[in-house]
C-alpha cells in the first residue's frame, strides 16, 4: 500500500473570493476533509454539549465566538481519524491571536497557507450581484443573469454596506495572520482573478500538483 503524503493546510482570502468553490475542488486533488469553522460550529450545537449550548448562545446573540471556546473546537476536529492524512482548515484562524495559539497546540506543523487573493472592488462587484431564486439557486446580474421572468432576490448581507463592512473587518482581523504565516515561510499568494478553472490550477501548482 503506497502511503499518500500529508497536506495540512489553510485557506485564506477576503470574503467572496471563492474559497468554498476551491476547498471543494481541492479536497478531490489531495482526498482530505475540507473543515469549515462554521460547519464545527453547527455540528457542536447539534451535538447537545456544554461547548455546542455555549457557542449557540453566542452565535444567537450575533457574539463573536472567543478564541478559548474555539480553540478547542478546532483541535477537537482536527484529531479526528480522518485529519490523519492531512486537512483544509477554511474559516479558521481568523486572527492573529489565534493563528499563534494553533501554531503552539498542533503536534506536527502545518505544510501551507494559501491566500486567494482579489481586489476589493472586484470582491464587491462579486458579492453585490449575486441573487437567489425562491428555490434557493444562486445567480449574478452580470455573470450568470437569472432566466427572464424568474424572480430572484439580494439577501441583505450582499448589499454595498454589508459587503464593506465584511472587507474591513477582513483587513483589520484576518490580513494580520498573513505576516505570520509569510515568516514561517509556508505561505502561497494565488491570484483569484478569472475563471474558476483556472484560478484552480494556479492553486494546484502552487501546492505542488
Amino acid at each position: 500500500m503506497v502511503h499518500e503524503p500529508s497536506m495540512r493546510m489553510i485557506l485564506v482570502g477576503p470574503p467572496g473570493a471563492g474559497k468554498g468553490t476551491q476547498a471543494a475542488r481541492l479536497v478531490d486533488t489531495f482526498k482530505i476533509p475540507h473543515i469549515s469553522s462554521g460547519d464545527m460550529f453547527r455540528a457542536e450545537v447539534k451535538s447537545g454539549s456544554e461547548l455546542g449550548k455555549q457557542l449557540d448562545d453566542y452565535m444567537k446573540t450575533g457574539g463573536l465566538v472567543p478564541d478559548e471556546v474555539t480553540i478547542p473546537i478546532v483541535l477537537k476536529r482536527l484529531a479526528q481519524a480522518d485529519c490523519a492524512n492531512g486537512f483544509m482548515l477554511d474559516g479558521f484562524p481568523r486572527t492573529r491571536p489565534q493563528a499563534e495559539a494553533l501554531d503552539k497546540a498542533m503536534e506536527k506543523p502545518l505544510d501551507a497557507v494559501v491566500l486567494i487573493e482579489v481586489p476589493d472592488q472586484l470582491i464587491v462587484d462579486r458579492i453585490t450581484g449575486r441573487r437567489s431564486d425562491k428555490a434557493g439557486k444562486i445567480y449574478h446580474i452580470k455573470f450568470d443573469p437569472p432566466p427572464p421572468g424568474v424572480e430572484v432576490v439580494q439577501r441583505k448581507d450582499d448589499t454595498v454596506e454589508a459587503v464593506t463592512t465584511r472587507l474591513a473587518k477582513y483587513h483589520s482581523e484576518t490580513a494580520p495572520i498573513v505576516p505570520f504565516y509569510e515568516s514561517k515561510k509556508i505561505l502561497k499568494r494565488v491570484d483569484g482573478v478569472g475563471e474558476p478553472d483556472a484560478v484552480t490550477q494556479r492553486l494546484k501548482h502552487s501546492l505542488g500538483k
